[in-house]
This record gives structure tokens, C-alpha cells and sequence, in this order.
């Protein structure tokens, strides 16, 4: 197929190879894919069926090669037949070759050229390059020193054409309407090749290539994680796990310490390494006060060949004023950039082993502690549950609290069987002696609705003591329920709020809402899980068991 591949491209007459980044974003405006805002960043609106990505569409080919590799028991792992997968590689080079202009880069996956991947991004539009080249590294002089040297994943992305419904009738998706899906976001894994079809969401490309690595990396001893990374003043690296909206990016930009990345990682036996060049932010609701290394990093003001931050479907204006807060087409309006345009980063993106992991989880019952400290199996437990709740009255019907589960806190980019994660993570603490710490970001003193938030400078009081070692000779309680460790005091933080229990107003109420949460908990893992032959030290420390 690569062979093929290579010759179609050769084929093409008008083929645009690795062009600059300002002469990307100049044909970008010039192609009108997309408009210039008063700050002189780039403005694009995609179809409301991809203001965010497909999961119903998103598939990996079921190989032999690779098949007991890949849990098919997750939600998120759709299988697709190699048959059909060849149908749309088919189709994707007879489209390629109608194309007037073809633009490629050669670009590469893992800030540690000893773990970089090469990958051949190939599409039809400039601001998908441009992407690219915000979100993909530059090749490394030294890319011949890389495990993958001998290996290249050539990704395809076709955004505004569609799959034909009838060709594809039976072989992809049935849409609740009984038409066939025109969407496809495919990965083979064996033959290195992934195709975005139809979806111009852009994070569809930088999550495909996240989960090649979540693939491949396990397999050369290095653990994938979707976190965050930072280094404090005395190089102690740390991570941070967490599913939206548990403050993962808030609480790892700290003046005090060095971002390495927001979102993608690798831990290998040389330490941790950024998968990535820029970031792609949330910008729904963005304050300059709250948020102002992103604020700047999107919104300063640059000749537009020089910016090259894309804004995706935020509300401008025809005079070029933004207004962010504005949600109708979508809140998941985001921006991707540069880490360069951030000032507080570690140039290289990598750092050492770290020496501490906080999972974040923003927890709406109000029941969990707003820290605790977790060993080695209750880690491997809350990576494997991934929790975090959504609030009640953000979706319509949510009339309470909803427990939320996602595997490693990224369930649709982790596609092996989840033993292979967990061990790792384990062995790794051991190995290096990393604590890791479970920080509730969310409710006190009762549930939303009646609780309130725990307050942030409260929150990074917490964070502080754990990434600085002032908890290692802390007094603990546990609390029975969650199974959980809790400090007795923390420095800057009022104790009386550290168990939980505390803050709320009838000790009964919370002990039957923890009790609730906890046999949510026990339902989800036996679903998940009851078949896996899990470590029974991991299984005794799920909460509700």
C-alpha cells in the first residue's frame, strides 16, 4: 500500500513538499480556508458534524499481526475489516490524484529522537499543514538513532471529502437516521497508514497519531500517558493525569516550574518526553487573568505569516473581534500553537524520571478527599479507572452527579489491553520511586448543587506540598470507603477540609453518597475488567469492594 502510495504521489503533477510555514499560512488566507483575526492569527469554522472528533468513527484494522494486542472490549476500539480499509485507501489515492494541489511534510512524533517516530502527513489543504506544523516536531539531525530509524507512518487527511454512502452501505457506521456514515478516522497499525476522512476537525489528526504511539511505545518499554508535564527550578519532573475539566492545564502552567507539554507524553527509561510541538487549547470562556500564557500564546499580535495560531470555531466577528465566550456553534472552540509561543517551557521537552504523578478528578459528589496519597495498587486502580463526573445540568436529563470512567484518563487513544499500561506504570514507580497523588479538584461540603468547589488556592496549596515532598512525612488516615490515604494537614490548607466527611453537614448523607459512588465504581470495573485476571492487590483497592 505504501508502495502504491509513493507512486501516486509521484504521479501527481503539482506536489507541495515540507514548503515553509509562512508560505503555508500565506496560501492558507490566499485559499480562503481561512480568515485573518485583528491579532493576526488564523480563523477556521469546520461542519457542525466536526466541531470535536468522531468516536462512533473512528476505527483501528483488525489485523492477525496485531489483534491480541488490542482490547476490543473497549467502547472505543471499533474494529474494521482489512477489506474495507483497502476500499478506502483506494478511494483516498484516486481522490489525491484529482486534487489540483497536494501538500506534504515530513515531520516527527516524540521530542526524543531515541523514541521518534516519522510520519508523512499528506492533504489537500494548507491550514492542515499548518496545523502540522504547530502540533508535529521538526525531523531531528539525529533521527538515524531512533528505535523506529527503519519505520515511517505516512497519515492521509482528505477533510471536506466524503466517504460514498452507497460504496460504504453495511461497512462503516449506520447513522441513527439509517443513512451511512460519510466520516471515517481509520488507523493500520501493521501497515503504518492512517486516513482522515471527511472530518476537518484537526485534532482528528494529532489524536490518530497519539494513539500510533499509545501502540507502538509500549512495545519498545516506554509508557504512554495523556498528561501534562513540568520541571520544577531543581530539574524534579512531574505529570499530571486528568480528564477535562478536572484543571490539568490550569494547575500544570505554575510560574514556578518549566512546561515540558500539556497533553501527550512518554516515559522511558532515559525519563519523560513531550510527543509534541504546540498545544491545542480550549478556548471556550478563556480569560486573560485566568489563563494567560494561552491567552497570549493565541491572542498576541504578529504578522499573520509569523503567527500561525489557529483559532477553530470560536465566534469572530467581521471586524475581527473574538468573543469566546460565545458557545452556540460549539463549546469546544479551541486554538493550536507553538510551545514557542509560550514563555515558562523546557526548549527540549524532556526531562528525568518524575518524582511525583498527580491524577486530578474533579470529583461532584463531594465525596472524595481533596487529597490523598496512593501506593503503588491503588495508582495502578485509578489508572485504570480514569475518574473524573460530570455535573448535573450540563447535558440534558443529568438531574444529579455522573460518574465518568476513562481508562488512563484517555480511553479512545489507548488501544492495548489495559494490564499492559497498568504494569507499566507500576513497575516505573517502583523502579524510580515516584509517589503519585490523587487530587480532588471539585466538591466540598455536598454535592454540586449543594457543596461548593474546593477553592483553586486551596487546590495548588496541595499541589505545591506534594510536588515539593512536604507530604512524605505526613500523619495519614484512611478512609475506608475510596480505600484512600489521607494527610492529617497540609501546609497553607485548612485540615478540617482534608477528609471530607468533615464538610458535610449530616455525616450520614455523606457516607450514603460515598457508599453510592463507590458501588459505581465496583459496577464499572467488573464490566470493565472482570475478565482481565487483573492482580488481586489492584482489585482489593477499588473502591466498593
Amino acid at each position: 500500500m505504501i508502495e502504491d502510495l509513493k507512486k501516486s504521489l509521484k504521479l501527481h503533477s503539482n506536489i507541495r513538499e515540507n514548503l515553509p510555514r509562512e508560505v503555508l499560512i500565506s496560501l492558507a488566507v490566499d485559499n480562503k480556508e481561512a480568515v485573518l483575526t485583528r491579532n493576526g492569527a488564523l480563523g477556521t469554522w469546520t461542519p457542525s458534524n466536526s466541531t470535536g472528533r468522531s468516536p462512533k468513527d473512528t476505527y483501528i484494522v483488525r489485523n492477525p499481526e496485531s489483534e491480541l494486542n488490542i482490547d476490543w472490549s473497549s467502547p472505543n476500539n471499533i474494529g474494521m475489516n482489512p477489506q474495507t480499509f483497502a476500499l478506502i485507501f483506494e478511494d483516498a489515492l484516486k481522490t489525491i490524484g484529482k486534487k489540483k494541489t497536494i501538500f506534504t511534510t515530513d515531520r516527527v512524533i516524540g521530542a526524543d529522537s531515541k523514541y521518534a517516530l516519522r510520519v508523512k502527513t499528506i492533504c489537500d489543504k494548507a491550514l492542515s499543514q499548518v496545523f502540522v506544523d504547530n502540533m508535529f516536531r521538526p525531523t531531528p539531525d539525529d533521527i538515524n538513532q531512533s528505535i523506529f530509524a527503519d519505520e515511517q507512518f505516512f497519515l492521509i487527511a482528505l477533510p471536506k471529502d466524503k466517504l460514498d454512502k452507497d460504496r460504504y452501505k453495511g461497512l462503516v457506521r449506520d447513522q441513527p437516521n439509517g443513512e451511512t456514515s460519510d466520516i471515517c478516522v481509520v488507523v493500520d497499525f501493521d501497515k503504518k497508514i492512517g486516513i482522515v476522512y471527511g472530518s476537518s476537525y484537526m485534532g482528528s489528526m494529532k489524536k490518530l497519531m497519539f494513539t500510533v504511539m499509545n501502540y507502538y511505545l509500549p512495545f519498545k518499554g516506554v509508557l504512554p500517558l495523556h498528561c501534562s508535564a513540568n520541571e520544577g527550578v531543581n530539574g524534579d519532573s512531574a505529570l499530571l493525569l486528568g480528564l477535562s475539566g478536572t484543571g490539568k492545564t490550569t494547575l500544570s502552567a505554575d510560574p514556578e516550574r518549566a512546561l515540558l507539554g500539556d497533553d501527550e507524553h512518554g516515559w522511558s527509561d532515559d525519563g519523560i518526553f513531550n510527543f509534541e510541538n504546540g498545544c491545542y487549547a480550549k478556548m471556550i470562556d478563556i480569560k486573560p487573568e485566568n489563563e494567560p500564557e494561552i491567552y497570549e500564546a493565541v491572542m498576541h499580535k504578529a504578522d499573520y505569516t509569523k503567527h500561525g495560531a489557529i483559532i477553530e470555531n470560536a465566534m469572530i466577528y467581521p471586524d475581527g473581534e473574538i468573543d469566546f465566550f460565545d458557545d452556540r456553534y460549539t463549546p469546544n472552540s479551541r486554538a493550536s500553537y507553538p510551545l514557542s509561543f509560550l514563555d515558562n517551557i523546557k526548549e527540549s521537552s524532556k526531562a528525568g524520571h518524575p518524582n511525583t504523578i498527580l491524577f486530578l478528578t474533579a470529583d461532584a459528589y463531594g465525596v472524595i478527599p481533596p487529597i490523598s496519597k496512593l501506593s503503588k495498587e491503588q495508582a495502578m486502580l485509578w489508572f485504570l479507572m480514569g475518574y473524573t463526573s460530570k455535573l448535573a445540568g450540563t447535558e440534558t436529563g443529568v438531574t444529579e452527579p455522573q460518574a465518568t470512567f476513562s481508562r488512563f484518563f484517555g480511553q479512545p487513544f489507548m488501544p492495548c489491553n489495559p494490564n499492559i499500561y497498568a504494569e507499566m506504570l507500576g513497575d516505573k514507580m517502583d523502579k524510580h520511586n515516584t509517589n503519585v497523588f490523587l487530587i480532588n479538584t471539585g466538591w466540598s461540603g455536598g454535592s454540586y448543587g449543594t457543596g461548593s468547589r474546593i477553592k483553586l488556592k486551596y487546590t495548588r496549596a496541595m499541589v505545591d506540598a506534594a510536588l515539593k515532598g512536604k507530604l512524605d512525612k505526613a500523619d495519614f488516615i484512611e478512609n475506608k470507603v475510596f480505600h484512600l490515604n489521607i494527610p492529617t494537614s497540609c501546609e497553607n490548607v485548612p485540615s478540617e477540609i482534608l477528609n471530607p466527611i468533615n464538610t458535610w453537614q449530616s455525616h450520614d448523607e455523606y457516607q450514603k453518597t460515598a457508599e453510592k459512588l463507590a458501588n459505581k465504581f465496583s459496577a464499572n470495573f467488573d464490566k470493565s475488567y472482570g475478565n482481565q485476571n487483573l492482580d488481586p492487590g489492584i482489585i482489593s483497592q477499588c473502591p466498593g469492594k
